[in-house]
């Protein structure tokens, strides 16, 4: 089942006015229409390069309720075009109750996922081994600058304004708790690379394939026009 145009569309206005209400401001091309960006020249090549904007998607598992992700990407670096020299990424990301990723772990990205507002986030955590599976010893997390250890598939739970340091290779899950709302988390990390970096513990693509049941508002991060 492909992800609908639909949901895309009702999944940025509901994070729009989610971050809203908790006075949580977005830069101008946040609410840039498909239409302003066929104005938009070289003077955009950041955002488009770089991957920053919206990114909505199903991972290809056709239960976005589930299986999901809406984030706002603020900003990142690039390994693949020169001239980014940016070492760190920033996001937001609307967590509605129990809306997660696949799991999966990074190669070599560290990341703290910070509570920013709203309800409750619970973040699972495992090592993985160097089969690329999952660890079964107990390890070390570090929750706002203490330490924690942490036995396979353990939950941390993070309440608003807490964070946890996710260090490369430990694989996660987090998302709303059950009664909570929707909740507004925020990603601090070294560099973003979608393309290279992500390993997922099952078969999962991170763009959708998009069933254009109505017409686009906005552009994905994976979707701009190329200007060259």
């Amino acid at each position: 089942m492909l992800l609908r145009r639909s949901q895309i569309n009702s999944s940025i206005d509901l994070a729009i006015d989610t971050f809203r209400k908790h006075s949580i401001s977005l830069p101008d091309f946040a609410y840039w229409s498909a239409k302003d960006w066929a104005t938009k020249g070289h003077e955009a090549n950041e955002i488009r390069d770089c991957m920053l904007g919206w990114d909505v998607t199903d991972f290809g598992q056709g239960d976005f309720t589930r299986i999901g992700r809406t984030l706002f990407t603020l900003r990142n670096g690039s390994l693949r075009r020169p001239g980014y020299t940016k070492s760190y990424a920033e996001k937001l990301i609307l967590d509605p109750e129990g809306q997660r990723s696949p799991a999966h772990f990074h190669r070599t990205k560290m990341e703290d996922i910070i509570n920013r507002a709203g309800g409750v986030i619970l973040v699972q955590l495992t090592k993985a081994g160097a089969d690329n599976k999952p660890a079964q010893e107990s390890f070390p997390i570090h929750v706002d600058g203490i330490v924690r250890q942490l036995n396979p598939g353990d939950l941390v739970r993070l309440e608003p304004g807490q964070s946890v340091c996710i260090p490369p290779r430990t694989i996660h899950q987090f998302w709303g708790e059950d009664g909570s709302g929707l909740t507004v988390s925020g990603e601090v990390s070294s560099l973003c690379d979608d393309h290279e970096d992500n390993f997922f513990l099952e078969p999962s693509a991170r763009f959708p394939e998009i069933d254009e049941d109505e017409e686009r508002r906005y552009f994905l991060c994976n979707e701009y026009p190329d200007i060259s």
